[in-house]
């Protein structure tokens, strides 16, 4: 299929979201979009897990996704992630999404129960059959879901729906990754879902970062690809060095919380995270900030 590439650093946005009522902050979100846009990242993702996508019901999706398209279009591209834990509800985003003009669309599988190889392929199948029109990119997170996407599977998805045009992969093993890439599928564009990785990633043949960090430090991660593509290996192995700082002081990505107060450090509004997820410590939000002030990462 041919149009939207997956390349470049892609942040999966966090969502806003209002203090006391937890209702989504529009305003914040749009002026996040924005400010993302401006750093250069080369697309976004809403609705991921960065952005609390299994924690907001289907309306809030659809609105969330509306509401940055009304900022990116024409500007950025916009990948909707539709995953959900049933079939219909992920065909049923990945309609909407289709309807208001998403660019493409990203699909983790179904989680809390354990699904057959066969039953996921199936499962994707048919999410990418309801919009042929779109590029669609399986989403491998197996450490969360519980349900792996392997490279047999891959192939036989896009044998069956061809508009399934690759994968982010986040399960954390370079291996896997390598394998992904080594299918040798025509077309096939494989995005890196770990920021460690990112630099490694990109000289197997990665084309992409899907980086939660980059909601708060963009620069890092675009310039980390700008110093690849240009050929300048040090100063991508710089970047990345850069990078493991922010990942070492936001602990991995594993808090949402703690990805939110440094999106505020950048002088943006995000509110809180939604119940169940933990909320962060005065403490630890300082010993973040110290740790990437030492770095020179906020002014």
């Amino acid at each position: 299929m041919q149009g939207f590439r997956l390349r470049g650093v892609i942040p999966p946005i966090v969502t806003p979201l209002m203090p006391g009522s937890a209702h989504i902050d529009v305003d914040a979100l749009q002026a996040h979009v924005s400010w993302l846009s401006d750093k250069g990242v080369h697309a976004l993702m809403p609705c991921g897990t960065t952005g609390e996508g299994p924690l907001l019901t289907i309306q809030e999706r659809m609105e969330v996704v509306r509401r940055v398209l009304e900022v990116a279009s024409g500007r950025t591209p916009v990948i909707a992630h539709v995953g959900a834990i049933t079939t219909r509800e992920s065909i049923q985003l990945a309609e909407a999404a289709t309807a208001v003009g998403v660019d493409a669309l990203s699909v983790v599988s179904p989680y809390y129960f354990r699904i057959s190889d066969d039953a996921l392929v199936a499962h994707f199948c048919a999410v990418a059959k309801a919009v042929p029109e779109v590029p669609v990119f399986l989403y491998n997170l197996p450490q969360c879901v519980g349900n792996a996407i392997t490279p047999r599977m891959v192939e036989e998805t896009i044998s069956h729906a061809p508009n399934v045009v690759g994968l982010k992969d986040s399960a954390g093993d370079l291996k896997l990754l390598r394998d992904f890439i080594s299918l040798g599928l025509p077309g096939l564009q494989v995005a890196c879902g770990s920021d460690v990785l990112v630099f490694e990633a990109l000289k197997l043949g990665a084309s992409a970062s899907v980086s939660g960090n980059a909601n708060a430090f963009p620069e890092v991660v675009v310039e980390l690809f700008r110093c690849y593509w240009a050929g300048d290996l040090i100063g991508a192995a710089r970047q990345q060095a850069l990078l493991d700082v922010v990942r070492n002081a936001l602990r991995n990505g594993q808090s949402i919380a703690l990805i939110k107060r440094a999106v505020e450090m950048r002088g943006l509004r995000c509110g809180p995270v939604r119940p169940p997820l933990p909320e962060v410590t005065a403490e630890e939000v300082e010993t973040a900030r110290v740790a990437l002030s030492v770095a020179g990462l906020l002014g």
